[in-house]
């Protein structure tokens, strides 16, 4: 089964950037729909954005769109998310998995943005 492992958090502050990778294990990634989700205390899960197998087709959640580009390499089978002009609201621990999600989940990223 793939195991995901993410990536590349940090404390930046409001305005700067951050770019995440998601590494999962197994041949079998090229062939899912990926996309990153996000999550702070007491709240459910978010979706942020996906990307189709073949990287061809992408979509976001309206707060992140014009902001953040997600990317893939099936090669190296890698996913990332570059994050620019970050919100302190961007503040949450970001993970990837399937779109819809269906791998077990990784230990997630940290991303904290200062005001």
């Amino acid at each position: 089964q793939v195991q995901l492992a993410e990536s590349g958090g940090g404390l930046v502050q409001a305005g700067g950037s951050l770019r995440l990778s998601c590494a999962a294990s197994g041949r079998t990634f090229r062939a899912y729909a990926m996309g990153w989700f996000r999550q702070t205390p007491g709240k459910e899960r978010e979706f942020v954005a996906s990307i189709s197998w073949q990287g061809t087709v992408t979509t976001y959640t309206d707060s992140v769109k014009g902001r953040f580009t997600i990317s893939r390499n099936n090669a190296k089978n890698t996913m990332y998310l570059q994050m620019n002009s970050l919100k302190p609201e961007d503040t949450a621990v970001y993970y990837c998995n399937k779109n819809p999600p269906g791998l077990p989940w990784g230990q997630g990223t940290q991303v904290t943005v200062s005001s």
